[in-house]
């Protein structure tokens, strides 16, 4: 992505100091989706369905359950990020072709 260099010259402040600061800002805005896409929904939601499994096996004394909990936290950050190398993330390709409203390949 290219980017774009600004260049601001400061009066003199309170310091008294006339220096010069170089400023990069990329030529095109964030998305605009906010993170609402496939892959941080799932991914959220298999997180709280571990950490809530492993709650409650905290406050009912069972190991076994915590440790599911945890498993199923580790495979929601996995399928999250799998989600995301097909597309279904933030600037994906199935994302983007969802804002558009056309059909992913």
């Amino acid at each position: 992505m290219a980017e774009q260099t600004v260049e601001r010259r400061p009066g003199n402040g309170a310091t008294g100091s006339s220096s010069e600061e170089t400023v990069t800002l990329p030529l095109s805005t964030p998305p605009t989706n906010h993170g609402h896409t496939n892959a941080s929904w799932t991914l959220v939601v298999f997180v709280l369905v571990g950490f809530t499994m492993s709650g409650l096996a905290l406050v009912f004394s069972t190991p076994w359950l915590f440790w599911v909990g945890m498993g199923v936290i580790v495979l929601g950050v996995v399928v999250g990020k799998v989600l995301q190398i097909l597309g279904h993330g933030q600037g994906g390709a199935a994302t983007l072709a969802k804002q558009s409203g056309q059909s992913a390949h």
